[in-house]
């Protein structure tokens, strides 16, 4: 007779159920793995045999079959070891068969019995609370596994002799409690930005309305420093977020203790970081850089030295908040709705139009420059602001009176707004933008006369609209005003700009306009 357990295959941030059946047939002693499973998977059945043998059990001297169904669901991972050896000692008599028949089970074995952590203890205990099944997972994982209900039956042996004497009533295991939620308070603060007011507004509207922003000026001018204050402006997660943000750090094996912080993630990859690193996928089809920002922030750094097909394979993910990966065997879906913050050089010199100095290399350098990140991509960015050098009077000037906590508080407010309208203002349709974003007579004249005299794109003239409506917001208005408009414009001409390889200086001149 087979007995069965379940467990549990991940695809992206989801974790599929899988029904594991161990049957001991007549034959040659043999152990094989059977339904898709990697080299991870077959490596099972020596940890399976090496963990018996020390806690006193041996292998029956028959052939023993182990199916993982679906098969054709790719299965990978040490996390099948448990579920194995649950199913076998069932087929052994050692536990019950529908003690093993009722629980989901995830952990890698030791050769001396004992059960080690694995990634994704979260999702699995998700999966096995919405089949209304128990839980069995390492004692290291319990606290994480925990938040995902009170209702959830979760055992956490340290061993596999552990969970036997559990079930022979003999070592009752208790249920493990939740791990620590953080608040994980930031111990950086906008007052250390000294100057660059303009480039703060533009971090403040970005904040508030959930917007891309590029920062764009030379070396040393605070670009960094901006957006590693920015998760300070950012009110904590919700309970639905925090989940998903939480599922998808479990998976990729972030989660430490069960800790969980309310803080929005913030990520920032290094420039040499490669498509598969930035976006998921690989041979083990892990979270990427962009999942892992969903709900927070995804910071570029020298925006044009990353590979222009890692920047252009952000494009898909900035528009609808996702990342498919397709493989020939699967698509896998990762969560991706991150804001992206991005700070670059004005061209590879860095110095270019800083404090009225030349390009040592000419006007080409930073055209060439510019043009590694392409239109498209550019035209994805909602704000665009120019950062000059700070220069030694800003230095000794004293702390500015307004710092993160008086920021964030607008910012609050400002969404508090938006969440009545059900979305972010960056996050809104073209359609909702009409009864929402509807500028006012000297408001729709000026975005008018400045689309066609800056060659807005469709999606540039709605994201101008967007940001004014974030503007607007942050005054306390009802309505779109002319001056948010102005302001919005202000903060997006340099995106239509550098379509032509000029600098901000070379740009249209606002005095143009109306």
């Amino acid at each position: 007779m087979a007995a069965r357990t379940m467990t549990v295959a991940f695809e992206g941030a989801q974790a599929r159920r899988v029904d594991v059946q161990v049957q001991v047939a007549g034959g040659l002693p043999a152990f094989s793995v059977v339904g898709l499973a990697d080299k991870a998977v077959a490596e099972s059945r020596d940890r399976v045999r090496a963990a018996f043998a020390a806690i006193g059990l041996s292998m029956p001297p028959d052939r023993v079959i182990v199916n993982l169904a679906p098969a054709d669901l790719p299965k990978e991972g040490a996390h099948f070891d448990l579920p194995i050896a649950i199913g076998l000692m069932a087929t052994l008599g050692v536990i019950p068969h529908d003690a093993a028949a009722e629980h989901f089970a995830i952990g890698e074995l030791g050769l001396d019995g004992s059960i080690a952590s694995t990634p994704g203890a979260l999702p699995a205990a998700m999966a096995a609370s919405e089949a209304g099944a128990g839980f069995i997972c390492p004692a290291a994982c319990g606290p994480e596994a925990a938040w995902a209900g009170g209702d959830l039956s979760i055992l956490a042996p340290q061993s596999l002799i552990q969970l036997v004497n559990h079930f022979k009533g003999t070592q009752l295991l208790s249920r493990p409690a939740p791990g620590d939620l953080i608040d994980g308070a930031l111990d950086t603060d906008l007052r250390d930005v000294k100057g660059q007011e303009s480039a703060k507004r533009a971090l403040e509207i970005a904040a508030a309305g959930g917007h891309n922003l590029l920062m764009t000026g030379p070396p040393g001018a605070g670009k960094s420093m901006m957006a590693q204050r920015l998760p300070g402006l950012l009110p904590p997660l919700s309970a639905q977020e925090l989940l998903e943000v939480s599922m998808i750090q479990s998976v990729a094996g972030l989660l430490e203790r069960g800790r969980l912080t309310r803080t929005r993630p913030y990520r920032a990859p290094h420039h040499s970081a490669s498509m598969a690193a930035m976006v998921g996928g690989g041979q083990k089809a892990k979270p990427g850089e962009a999942s892992l920002a969903h709900r927070g922030v995804l910071f570029l750094d020298e925006l044009p030295e990353f590979h222009p097909q890692v920047l252009d394979s952000l494009r898909q993910p900035l528009e609808t908040g996702e990342i498919v990966v397709a493989r020939a065997n699967a698509h896998v879906t990762y969560p991706a709705r991150f804001q992206l913050i991005a700070a670059m050089n004005p061209c590879r010199c860095g110095w270019a139009g800083a404090n009225g100095e030349a390009c040592k290399r000419g006007p080409r350098c930073a055209a060439d420059y510019q043009a590694r990140v392409s239109g498209p991509l550019m035209d994805r960015i909602d704000l665009h602001v120019d950062v000059p050098p700070v220069t030694p009077a800003d230095l000794a000037l004293p702390p500015p009176v307004e710092g993160t906590a008086e920021a964030a508080a607008r910012v609050a407010a400002a969404r508090e707004a938006q969440n009545e309208r059900g979305r972010l203002n960056a996050q809104l349709s073209a359609d909702l933008l009409d009864h929402v974003a509807e500028p006012d007579a000297g408001g729709r004249a000026l975005v008018n006369q400045a689309a066609e005299a800056m060659g807005l794109t469709a999606r540039g003239y709605h994201r101008v609209l967007r940001a004014a409506r974030t503007i607007a917001d942050l005054d306390g208005s009802d309505g779109v005003r002319r001056i948010h408009i102005a302001e919005a414009l202000s903060l997006r001409r340099a995106a239509e700009g550098a379509r032509g390889g000029g600098l901000s200086k070379n740009h249209v001149s606002t005095k143009a306009l109306p």
